[in-house]
């Protein structure tokens, strides 16, 4: 048989099914990422962009060590918290997903907001990754928040 009791029980913990929710917040926060870096990628092909980093300029602002450290620092968070959607206890995952999913969501509408003023023809592709990227943060405040109703216990043998 595929599914033996032994097989069943590496799916328990303490009593308690795994819980999925946990595994799909941690997905979204790879996804997120994954938003996070593809849009400075597409960054590279507009006019003009590589020359300004080149003058060490990016958006007219310099690029410092400082400025480098901010930017790295804010992309590792997304990595940071899908390891800690899975190894942290409930209460605490699930409040710091909804602190740093809802603070994600709104900077994730700094770009579309910015971009649909200038409207610019590249402005599709910041609008379109922007929308993605507030709509994966959403889901991991829903899904933590909709965490805290689910309690699934191992069924009786």
């Amino acid at each position: 048989m595929l599914w033996s009791h032994s097989c069943l029980d590496h799916y328990y913990m303490g009593g308690e099914i795994l819980e999925d929710w946990r595994i799909k917040i941690s997905v979204l926060w790879i996804v997120l990422w994954c938003g996070g870096v593809w849009g400075p990628f597409l960054e590279l092909y507009m006019p003009g962009y590589v020359e300004q980093i080149i003058a060490g300029f990016h958006d007219g602002i310099p690029v410092t060590p400082e400025m480098l450290l901010l930017m790295g620092s804010a992309g590792m968070i997304p990595l940071v918290m899908a390891f800690l959607s899975l190894t942290l206890k409930d209460k605490a995952n699930r409040w710091a997903n909804i602190i740093m999913g809802t603070v994600f969501a709104a900077l994730s509408l700094v770009d579309p907001i910015i971009y649909v003023g200038g409207q610019s023809a590249y402005s599709a592709y910041v609008i379109l990754i922007g929308i993605v990227m507030v709509v994966f943060a959403v889901l991991i405040v829903w899904y933590a928040w909709k965490s805290k109703q689910e309690v699934v216990t191992k069924p009786k043998e």
